[in-house]
């Protein structure tokens, strides 16, 4: 048997063909997991929140009017089901207050040193409010309008806790290239 191309597994999917839907768990899963790592706490509440996603991805297809990326409408779920869950489960209400910042650049040949995943156990070292205003507004290109109306916070929250994050990666690089030295 020949395999189905995205159209006929989304077809399939709106029929409830459960092989259309494990074909189409198995095409998305591995990167959405890396999207569902950015929100969780850990590895089991990333599944769960992949686990979620994906029920709601096979209950909502129909709504994929085809305009855009299928993979990208099922990116944006992800996320929704990820905020959903830490609004659910309210662990990240941090109350953080704007404070000036000054940031200073870090230089991009330093940042050559780390790998992508060094980076990333940095930014998940970070505290669950910056972690999520990081990853919305740095990897996934919300603006903090955006970001605070999905986290049901102020836009200047959504600003001082990025400035934060920012600052904090500061330090875990320092810290890291300092080992390396």
């Amino acid at each position: 048997m020949q395999p189905l191309n995205l159209n006929e597994i989304i077809e399939g999917c709106q029929s409830n063909d459960r092989d259309c839907q494990k074909a189409l768990y198995d095409k998305y899963a591995a990167t959405m997991l890396g999207v569902c790592q950015r929100f969780a706490r850990h590895n089991q509440e990333a599944e769960d929140m992949l686990h979620d996603g994906f029920i709601q991805v096979f209950e909502n297809i129909d709504q994929y009017n085809r305009l855009g990326s299928f993979g990208s409408w099922v990116r944006r779920l992800m996320i929704n089901t990820c905020l959903n869950h830490i609004r659910r489960f309210s662990y990240q209400k941090e109350l953080i207050g704007i404070e000036e910042m000054q940031m200073a650049r870090v230089d991009p040949e330093v940042m050559q040193q780390f790998s992508e995943k060094e980076l990333l156990k940095m930014i998940d070292k970070l505290p669950l409010g910056y972690k999520h205003v990081f990853n919305l507004y740095a990897i996934e290109g919300y603006n903090h309008r955006e970001i605070a109306a999905m986290l049901g916070i102020e836009e200047g929250t959504s600003r001082s806790q990025l400035l934060k994050a920012r600052k904090l990666l500061k330090k875990f690089i320092s810290n890291a290239l300092s080992t390396l030295i």
